[in-house]
């Protein structure tokens, strides 16, 4: 069955001259506004222990619009500037439900310089795109079509650290769901194999991050050499900022054509709640674990597992899937990384540790659909003496197969 979803497009696109210096204007003053508002509402609170809402942001910005110190605001498209402040109410929203942090200032060198506009600030004509205040219309690289009759709601305008711009296109559009199948897998993420799959394969891990590293760490020598806030200075952190959206570019195609292949071939997908912000604390990995980006592929997984009427089963982070012997449930103390394979002592089983994990993943993700609840580690029971946790692990395995 087919379901509307709001999708969004995103393409680069070259404006010109005139474009470049009214978009960056509108970028100056969208960051400006932010900050500015933020300013105001944490010394309210501060001060006065009071809370300003959108309302009474927005009728700020009208009177800052009005003194001669701001004036240059009512020169943009008041569309975006009444955007950005509904993006910081949304950040206190999530703050206040302690689902993020106390919201952050917007750096012009750090953060990324975003700008959105809602159907009465972009006018959409036969595939052409208009921007308020703009001269004509973008010259946007259409890398891939739009749906049929697409009418887009809102287009937000970005330029990222190496200053490529983009417009990202947010449009209802229509998904089916894929051919149902049978197939289930378990994915285990790791580091000299990005993934490995309950059926034995192991993707490679493509260390986009490594391959570069040389080019690098020589554009970063080259910024280190230049005068602070020097014009050569500003050149060289442009070439360090490209050969890091070289690498993310890269990173993101390949995750998105392996997130794609699994969600397609397999009606479940089982993965595992990694704490990947603890594991970034290992020196010696972190760098390993970021370039895998497994947060990334999880997200990926997720809405596309939606989208096509597949399900994805998260095992908790706690379960023992790499110590767990698949054959006969026996719990191995002690797994250093270093040990790859790995044999039972109960049943002498030789396994290689991330295939016996990923289909350890997939026996506990089947266990965990059909009961309707998740794999979760207990205490250790007092009725039996042994822990809970494979006592758990085994509950979940038993009477499902192995492949």
């Amino acid at each position: 069955m087919t379901q509307q979803v709001r999708r969004a497009f995103k393409y680069r696109f070259y404006p010109t001259h005139e474009q470049a210096a009214e978009l960056s204007r509108t970028l100056g003053c969208v960051r400006l506004v932010y900050n500015r508002a933020l300013e105001e509402r944490t010394r309210a609170w501060n001060i006065e222990q009071r809370r300003i809402s959108f309302t009474q942001s927005s009728a700020a910005l009208t009177q800052w619009q009005k003194t001669e110190e701001l004036a240059f605001l009512a020169e943009v498209s008041a569309v975006p500037l009444q955007q950005t402040l509904r993006h910081l109410q949304t950040a206190f929203n999530n703050f206040f439900a302690k689902r993020t942090g106390y919201p952050r200032y917007k750096s012009r060198k750090k953060s990324r310089a975003s700008a959105s506009y809602t159907r009465t600030a972009f006018t959409w004509r036969e595939g052409k795109l208009t921007l308020a205040k703009t001269a004509g219309p973008l010259d946007i690289r259409w890398s891939r079509p739009l749906p049929p009759a697409a009418e887009p709601t809102t287009v937000t305008v970005s330029r990222d650290s190496a200053g490529r711009w983009f417009v990202s296109l947010l449009c209802e559009d229509t998904v089916a769901p894929v051919l149902a199948t049978t197939a289930a897998v378990g994915v285990d993420a790791g580091i000299s194999s990005l993934v490995t799959l309950s059926t034995g394969e192991k993707v490679t891990n493509p260390r986009h991050e490594r391959c570069d590293r040389a080019r690098l760490a020589r554009t970063q020598r080259d910024l280190s050499r230049k005068v602070k806030d020097s014009n050569n200075r500003a050149k060289a952190r442009v070439k360090v900022a490209r050969v890091h959206a070289r690498i993310a570019d890269r990173r993101r195609d390949f995750l998105h054509k392996l997130s794609t292949r699994l969600v397609r071939e397999n009606q479940t997908v089982v993965i595992e709640d990694l704490a990947v912000r603890n594991l970034l604390k290992n020196g010696r990995l972190a760098r390993a674990i970021s370039d895998a980006s497994w947060t990334e592929l999880r997200s990926m997984l997720e809405y596309k597992c939606a989208w096509y009427g597949r399900e994805l089963v998260v095992i908790g982070r706690w379960f023992p899937s790499s110590r767990l012997c698949g054959n006969c449930g026996t719990i191995r103390g002690k797994l250093p990384l270093n040990v790859r394979t790995w044999t039972c002592d109960t049943c002498a089983s030789v396994h290689d540790r991330d295939v016996n994990a990923a289909r350890n993943l997939l026996a506990a993700g089947l266990a965990a659909s059909a009961c309707g609840d998740g794999v979760r580690p207990q205490r250790e029971s007092s009725r039996t003496g042994r822990s809970s946790v494979k006592q758990e692990a085994q509950r979940a395995t038993a009477g499902i197969s192995r492949l």
